[in-house]
């Protein structure tokens, strides 16, 4: 096994894209320490999706704390056992999604937060996005039958899709992999799986936004 070339890797993409199935099973082939979201613990997240103008702001400010700690915590300790560090989401999560479920005066509040905080946290060596269709990321969310998931559209899904790319855009510095997983399955099928690693870890990629399909 060739020695990977990145020291930290974050799994982005939508809401059910693949984000965590594809960290972990990077972590377990490539002997990575694996950090996963700690989303299913936020109380507020069941009553966002019942009540968006209700819950927003607590939801968000909640998974940016979160986030922070967990993050903060995670990228001090080294792990002299690992080859390196995959995580199925980075901090610049909660500037995206909460660009969307905020109301203007509130998000340029939350915005000037965030830049404080990004501004004191290891930057990744890569963001692998993992690009999919609205339509399908909806097929995948109900086949996984979170309730709190079921009110979930395709526009919020096209906006949390535009808020990523806003993102790579403005902060052209990072090394951005934007895969489209849409006709593939890396999941069940091992050659796809291959496809995917391959493209990570054996072809170089610049700063900026770089788009790869199979």
């Amino acid at each position: 096994m060739e020695t990977p070339r990145y020291n930290y890797i974050v799994i982005e993409g939508n809401i059910g894209a693949g984000k965590t199935t594809l960290a972990s099973m990077i972590a377990r082939e490539y002997n990575a320490k694996l950090i996963l979201e700690r989303f299913a613990d936020n109380p507020f997240l069941p009553k966002f999706y019942s009540d968006p103008s209700r819950y927003s702001f607590p939801l968000e400010l909640s998974f940016l704390a979160d986030r922070y700690r967990q993050l903060k915590e995670e990228l001090v300790e080294q792990d002299l056992f690992r080859s390196f560090t995959v995580a199925d989401y980075y901090f610049m999560k909660s500037l995206v999604f909460s660009s969307q479920t905020l109301e203007k005066d509130e998000f340029s509040l939350y915005r000037q937060i965030f830049y404080i905080i990004y501004s004191s946290l290891p930057k990744p060596d890569l963001y692998v996005y993992l690009h999919v269709p609205p339509e399908r990321l909806l097929k995948n969310i109900a086949a996984r039958g979170r309730e709190y998931e079921k009110s979930i559209t395709a526009d919020y899904l096209t906006g949390i899709q535009e808020s990523y790319f806003n993102f790579f855009r403005q902060n052209p510095e990072n090394r951005y992999l934007v895969l489209d997983v849409s006709g593939i399955d890396f999941v069940t099928s091992h050659d796809d799986y291959l496809r995917v690693t391959d493209m990570i870890f054996r072809e170089p990629v610049e700063p900026g936004i770089n788009l790869r399909d199979f």
